[in-house]
């Protein structure tokens, strides 16, 4: 069976790739399993080494994988230059601090000498999403393979072509042969490679349901597990902001990938003192930004990634008219090829309304006016996700005071809550478990073992 490479933008097919058996998908990982032994025993000097070649390759080749992230998901083309350039710069992160990072650490007991050491599993399952092709594979597989482990990929398969583009990568950077592997096969073949014995741990990022999934198989394996699931993030803006500031930060912090971001913020509280000036300013940027070619440099926003995407939010949107809400802007499809939904800001809404309860993957910008910040804080907190949060007030002190309230894994001030490779990210709650990047990220696929010398 083949896996069918669709363009959002046209609707066009672009290309056909051949999956692989379930019994060949396991042939991979005990492939790895055997490399990674190998790969480990070269020392850290080594592996670093071919980690800051694919820092290299990346930038060399950024406009040609660049393309392919447009051409398969309708990702922006400038965005996904930046995104591939933000990969290199994280293989560069760790070619500078993993020697310091992953150093033995020295404790004083009363034996002779006791020591921790950070040791790799083996391999590592990595299963990752559409949304953001490059960034969240390397995310997690430099991490990985730096401390020692192999990896193998199982990408979406609306990605096909980007996913043996990040193994074409590894192979031009001269990763010995295995050590990372990408596999194209049926969803159904995860369950079995994550039981089998050739897989030591996995890393997953997507919905929330199907993490679930995944970890309830992990844990019955006694296997670790990273997820990086669903969020909901919550914009509080309070009645000292700079509303100009605010207005200008909420659309750019919803639009990246069309919207389709989990760090994305998606529901905007608003003191009821600004909200009528947020919400004029909001749709008066909504409605500027150019609709259309994700390769032209001019569009702010291409197509959402499938058909099931595009139907999900014309049903969320549809859900919050029917109970109420009133469309300041957009709420419909756009143009008569591929899958555009115009960016839409709604206002009076409700608790109950799937935009408010649900992860809304696309363009849209729910408004809901709230007494004071208490009452904002509560409400940001209403949710099962908590992946990342912001608030916008000219008062730091007090934003970091609120800001701490705010049951999720990345909060910000006056920022929108996004990742950075220096600072750990991940969620609490239904948004996951386990940290990615920093220091936080390189153990969490480690053996942290304690050595002591009596």
């Amino acid at each position: 069976m083949a896996i069918r490479s669709i363009n959002p933008a046209t609707g066009e097919f672009n290309k056909e790739i051949e999956e692989l058996t379930d019994s060949q998908a396991l042939e991979v990982c005990k492939a790895a399993k055997i490399a990674s032994k190998k790969w480990h025993e070269i020392g850290l000097e080594e592996r670093l080494l071919h980690v800051k070649r694919l820092g290299e390759v990346l930038r060399e080749r950024k406009g040609e994988y660049a393309r392919l992230a447009t051409l398969e998901m309708g990702r922006l083309l400038v965005d996904a230059e930046r995104e591939i350039g933000r990969c290199a710069d994280l293989c560069d992160l760790y070619v500078r601090s993993a020697k310091v990072w992953l150093e033995d650490e020295l404790v004083e007991t009363e034996f002779k000498k006791s020591v921790v050491s950070f040791d790799p599993i083996g391999v590592v399952l990595a299963v990752m999403p559409w949304n953001f092709p490059y960034s969240q594979v390397f995310r997690c597989t430099v991490p990985a393979m730096v401390v020692g482990n192999a990896v193998v990929l199982r990408h979406s398969n609306s990605v096909p072509i980007c996913a043996l583009a990040i193994e074409d990568a590894f192979k031009k950077a001269g990763f010995p042969e295995n050590t990372f592997r990408t596999i194209i096969t049926q969803r159904t073949a995860v369950a079995k490679l994550v039981r089998s014995k050739f897989v030591d741990g996995v890393s997953f990022t997507g919905s929330t349901s199907a993490g679930r999934e995944i970890a309830q198989i992990a844990a019955r394996n006694i296997k670790k597990c990273v997820l990086e699931l669903g969020g909901s993030n919550p914009f509080i803006v309070l009645d000292d902001a700079d509303i100009e500031l605010a207005a200008t930060q909420a659309v750019e912090t919803r639009i990246p990938s069309c919207g389709q971001s989990c760090s994305a913020s998606k529901r905007f509280i608003v003191v009821k003192a600004v909200a009528e000036e947020f919400k004029r300013r909001v749709v008066e940027k909504t409605n500027a930004l150019v609709i259309g070619d994700p390769s032209d440099k001019n569009t702010r926003i291409g197509p959402v990634a499938n058909l099931n995407q595009l139907k999900s939010l014309e049903e969320q949107v549809g859900d919050a008219r029917k109970k109420g809400a009133r469309i300041e802007c957009g709420g419909e499809r756009y143009g008569k090829t591929g899958f555009f939904y115009r960016p839409t800001v709604i206002t009076a809404v409700k608790r109950n309304m799937k935009v408010m309860k649900e992860e809304v993957f696309g363009p849209v910008i729910p408004i809901i006016q709230v007494k004071n910040g208490e009452e904002a804080i509560r409400l940001a907190n209403d949710t099962e996700f908590g992946l990342g949060g912001s608030v916008w007030t000219t008062d730091t002190v007090k934003g970091e005071r609120l800001a701490r309230r705010i049951d999720a894994g990345v909060v910000c001030v006056n920022r929108g809550a996004s990742s950075d490779n220096r600072m750990p990210f991940g969620g609490t709650k239904r948004s996951g478990i386990g940290r990615e990047f920093s220091r936080y990220g390189l153990l969490e696929f480690a053996n942290i073992r304690s050595v002591v010398i009596a």
